[in-house]
């Protein structure tokens, strides 16, 4: 992420202190107090999230593969790139390279990072990373124990009258898309990168 800028002094608040609320398997909820950039005091209660990673993965027909799976905070399922958090010291072209692989089978001969986008940022610490891969070849999923998810494919097209529609809720999916829709265009560029690894070993 770059620096803050230094004009934004004005607007910083600064912690004084603070207590951890509830601890779970890797998410913290936290309460701190706060000093705010006028002298008074306030505080904040916010989600410490590990971080993770989503990929984009194409196929060299131009198709995108997506995973669908159910999100039980909303209750429903919902289509999505696959996605997934980092596990502590993991980098985060490691961490896509696993998630792809273990979500839908695929590994990838190429890869690009894209962004980094804090999906929000009133409440929660999380990152998510944005990588772009192709050069895609089939295996076998490998999901963790609990976890479904079905594989689908879509064009563009078909996920841009998708977004049309309110049928792709989730916010890294449609930077995502955003993403893909403005590198096709030759507005915004990838710095593809060869996978340097053997793909059978992922």
């Amino acid at each position: 992420m770059p620096p803050a800028d230094p004009d934004d002094t004005h607007l910083i608040e600064r912690r004084l202190g603070g207590r951890t609320l509830l601890e779970g398997g890797f998410l913290e909820v936290r309460r701190d107090d706060v000093a705010l950039p006028d002298g008074g005091r306030a505080t904040r209660e916010y989600i410490r999230h590990p971080g993770a990673v989503a990929v984009v993965p194409l196929l060299d027909d131009g198709r995108v593969v997506m995973v669908r799976q159910y999100r039980y905070p909303i209750g429903r399922a919902i289509i999505e790139f696959p996605a997934g958090k980092l596990d502590a010291g993991e980098d985060t072209l490691a961490c896509a390279k696993r998630e792809l692989a273990e979500e839908t089978g695929y590994r990838a001969r190429e890869w690009a990072f894209a962004c980094e986008i804090h999906n929000a940022a009133a409440y929660s610490s999380e990152s998510i990373w944005i990588y772009f891969a192709r050069g895609l070849v089939a295996g076998p999923q490998k999901l963790d124990e609990g976890e479904f998810v079905e594989v689908q494919t879509y064009s563009e097209a078909e996920l841009d009258a998708l977004a049309a529609q309110g049928a792709l809720p989730d916010v890294k999916t449609h930077i995502g898309l955003h993403w893909l829709q403005r590198w096709r265009a030759g507005a915004w560029v990838l710095p593809w990168v060869a996978d340097a690894g053997d793909l059978g070993t992922l």
